[in-house]
């Protein structure tokens, strides 16, 4: 069995989120995913914050100093296709509003309370509809495991 390591973030600005409508995707395409994410380098391996980081300079330009109150909030895991897929969910504020172009497909701002009505990727939507709920209103790391039946939440505590 394969694992497929992912990060993605979600950049928010006053009341909207950037999202970004994915096309020619190696594995999502023609949908609504996060700002910027994608796979894991060989040297990230251990490190999804680096990723993040990574995909967020080369997907739209943007540095560390560009952002507050980046988060890993979520870690979503699903078996499909013969490989286990682990996607590290960020979220952080942008300084200061723009506009952005991606090479990855087309980003723009969403109103918040619009942004789970948008086709996502299974894991995504249902991460994206936790956090319009019940995420964002609190600092706790969950884990979205897929059970066939849907996504189950659990916060991750440190013991």
């Amino acid at each position: 069995m394969m694992l497929r390591n992912m990060t993605g973030i979600y950049l928010s600005c006053e009341d909207k989120m950037l999202l970004l409508y994915r096309q020619n995707g190696r594995v999502v395409s023609d949908k609504w995913v996060a700002s910027a994410g994608g796979h894991f380098e060989p040297d990230e391996l251990n490190d999804p914050r680096a990723c993040v980081l990574r995909e967020l300079n080369e997907e739209l330009g943007i540095g560390e100093e560009d952002i507050d109150n980046l988060t890993m909030r979520y870690i979503g895991i699903r078996h499909i296709n013969g490989e286990i897929r682990q996607n590290y969910y960020f979220f952080a504020d942008l300084k200061q509003y723009r506009e952005f172009a991606s090479n990855e497909g087309i980003s723009k701002w969403i109103e918040k309370d619009k942004v789970t009505d948008l086709e996502m990727p299974l894991t995504a939507k249902y991460i994206m509809e936790h956090y319009m709920e019940k995420g964002r209103y609190d600092d706790i790391l969950y884990c979205a495991v897929c059970d066939g039946d849907g996504y189950r939440f659990v916060s991750l505590k440190e013991m």
